[in-house]
């Protein structure tokens, strides 16, 4: 599959930037939906499998007034990391990138995230994949406290690193050199190595460990055959001697100290 940013092309492309605002703030109320309203339940039964029995859903008591948020509150956090993955992508895109983003890879990309996100509320609602099983309580169980953790790291990780490469970028004086301190001084890639930590959470806190291994493997894969080449190829081409010499300093790729 071939990388749908176009690297080096930089213009305002207000049709794909605003379809990508509108689709990913989308997101969100979609989760919301299949986890509090049982849109995806139907699915579930279709193929053969049970729903879990919702729980007690969360009520906030502040400010003279109680809300009743509709979900339990292992739910009501699922719904906030889909919140939360879908406000960085949008802050990424309007400000961090400066490359086209054109209604195709708006589609595509939005896309891909909502369905990762909906395969993960449906494997929460499911008995049999579950991270909490068949019960009907729905506390901080472990796979949420673990899966909330990879997430919030990963998170940190995807948007310091692309901050401080923004920053780097936008001094004229660093005009056509590569970023290669900070957080990029420990791994050439390292924002990818963020995304993986936080999608894997979000599988985790929905499904169990199964389910956040097999996340985790899925991207690391895609990024070992897919897109480290792709870049890689692209940087060679763009900083030269200058690319090569990072790779000699930062032999990481993605992970620090490993790979």
């Amino acid at each position: 599959m071939p990388d749908l940013i176009n690297r080096g092309v930089k213009r305002p492309t207000p049709l794909g930037s605003s379809l990508f605002f509108i689709l990913r703030s989308l997101d969100p109320l979609l989760q919301y939906k299949v986890l509090a309203n049982g849109l995806g339940d139907p699915i579930i039964r279709h193929l053969g499998g049970s729903v879990r029995a919702p729980a007690p859903p969360l009520v906030l008591n502040g400010f003279g007034s109680i809300i009743n948020v509709g979900l339990s509150l292992h739910r009501t956090i699922l719904v906030g990391m889909a919140a939360g993955c879908a406000a960085k992508q949008i802050y990424w895109l309007l400000g961090i990138s400066e490359e086209e983003f054109p209604v195709f890879p708006a589609v595509a990309v939005s896309a891909y995230n909502t369905l990762f996100n909906s395969i993960n509320s449906l494997l929460f609602l499911s008995s049999a994949t579950s991270s909490l099983g068949n019960g009907d309580t729905e506390t901080l169980s472990t796979p949420l406290l673990i899966g909330t953790g990879l997430y919030v790291t990963g998170i940190l990780l995807e948007l310091v690193s692309e901050i401080q490469r923004r920053n780097f970028k936008r001094d004229k004086g660093n005009a056509g050199k590569p970023y290669t301190e900070g957080l990029f001084g420990w791994a050439r890639h390292i924002n990818y190595f963020g995304y993986t930590l936080w999608r894997a959470g979000i599988s985790w806190a929905c499904g169990g460990w199964k389910a956040g291994l097999v996340a985790g493997t899925y991207l690391a894969v895609d990024f070992v055959y897919r897109a480290v080449p792709v870049l890689d190829k692209y940087c060679t081409s763009r900083y030269g001697e200058t690319w090569l010499q990072y790779k000699s300093r930062v032999p990481y790729k993605v992970i620090p100290g490993i790979w």
